[in-house]
This record gives structure tokens, C-alpha cells and sequence, in this order.
């Protein structure tokens, strides 16, 4: 019996360093300005090698959870999304960004508050790309965010704390504060709402997919159009 206890605290004990180390990687690493480092909008070879970064981080962190955590990539919501999950991630991507769209263009100016994310050194720049560009772009951060912030954050902080409430004000405050040196101060507010219907959407359905299918609807409405 104090074999078995002994060997269930070393398992418990290696989950939860394995767990932290995951939690680093996925918010630490992401909370990084690899697109500032990189001068990602001084020219094409920027350009990809902003995204190769981006991409690898993505892989490493599925490669983590596969041979370091040695869990199926379920545990982190990547299951087949399936008609139902589909139809739901188009419907909630054109129900947040009605609810954007009210925010930017009713709400803020009754405020007497602005959204010059546009008007930042960046947003200039990513709007000032080619159509093939913003939408490589806007792919990668549907991907990205969704697995980082999302599926592996969420996921593992719950279970860490047992609490979905926790895993999701600590992730959504870090996804929230990470754009603030992309955007500026102006769009914390749109970005915390997209970030909390993100939230909500993964915490419902538990699939990736439809976050990601979400996401890329809200930003390619800004981005693309």
C-alpha cells in the first residue's frame, strides 16, 4: 500500500512539473514579439520567417503533448469537428462579430472611446500588405491563439486548479495583455470580449475546430475585407 501511494505522489508530482513546463511553452513562448524581433512587415523573407516561428511553436507544442505529456491531441480539443461543430464555429464567428461590430461602431463612440488599432505602427503596416499576406496571417493567429490560449491553456490550467473559472480569467488575461504591444491599449477592450466569446465557445464544445473556424471569421471580417 505505501508502494502504491509512494508511486501515485511521483506521478502526481510529474504531472503537474510536465503540466507547468507546457504552460510556459504555450503562454510564455507566445507572449513573446517574435513579430517585432523578426521586422516581420520589412519584406517577404520576413514575412516567412515570422510565420516558420509561429508554425514551429504550434508543432512543438502538439509534439509536447503527444511525447512529453504522452496524451492524444483530444486532450487539448483537437477532435473532428463534424457538421454540427462546423456549422456551430461559422455561426458563433458571425455572432461575435456582430457583437464587435456593435461594440466598435455604437458602444465605444457613446463612451467617447476609441479603436485605433488600425492607426498603430503594425496594423498600418498588416493593412498595407498584400490580400495573400493578411490572409496567411489571419490563418496562422486563428491557429495559434486557439491552440495556445485555448486548448492547451484552458485545458491544462483546469485541471490543474479544477476550476473552469480560473482556467479561463488566467488565460484570457494573457491573451488579453499579449496584444497590447501589437494594437495598443485602444483594442484591449475588443480584444478581451473576442477572447472571453473564445473562451466560452471552447469551454462549451470542447473542440478546437470551432474555435478556430470562429476566430478566423472575426479577424478575416477586419483583416481581409
Amino acid at each position: 500500500m505505501q508502494t502504491l501511494a509512494t508511486g501515485f505522489k511521483a506521478t502526481d508530482r510529474r504531472t503537474w512539473l510536465v503540466t507547468l513546463a507546457g504552460l510556459l511553452l504555450a503562454l510564455g513562448v507566445a507572449s513573446l514579439p517574435f513579430s517585432n524581433w523578426d521586422h516581420e512587415f520589412a519584406g517577404v523573407g520576413h514575412l516567412l520567417g515570422n510565420e516558420a516561428i509561429w508554425w514551429i511553436c504550434i508543432a512543438a507544442m502538439l509534439l509536447y503533448v503527444r511525447k512529453v505529456e504522452r496524451r492524444p491531441l483530444s486532450s487539448i480539443g483537437f477532435r473532428k469537428p463534424g457538421i454540427g461543430n462546423t456549422l456551430i464555429g461559422v455561426a458563433a464567428g458571425v455572432t461575435v462579430l456582430a457583437v464587435l461590430g456593435t461594440m466598435y461602431f455604437l458602444i465605444l463612440p457613446a463612451l467617447h472611446l476609441s479603436d485605433s488599432a488600425a492607426t498603430t505602427a503594425n496594423g498600418g503596416a498588416l493593412m498595407a500588405t498584400p490580400f495573400w499576406w493578411r490572409f496567411i496571417s489571419t490563418v496562422r493567429a486563428a491557429v495559434s491563439e486557439e491552440v495556445l490560449f485555448r486548448g492547451y491553456a484552458m485545458q491544462r490550467i483546469e485541471e490543474l486548479s479544477g476550476s473552469r473559472i480560473v482556467a479561463l480569467l488566467l488565460s484570457l488575461a494573457v491573451f488579453t495583455i499579449d496584444h497590447v504591444a501589437y494594437w495598443g491599449w485602444s483594442h484591449e477592450l475588443i480584444v478581451a470580449t473576442g477572447g472571453l466569446a473564445f473562451s466560452l465557445l471552447y469551454l462549451w464544445r470542447r473542440n478546437l475546430w470551432v474555435g478556430i473556424i470562429a476566430h478566423f471569421i472575426v479577424d478575416a471580417a477586419s483583416v481581409l475585407a
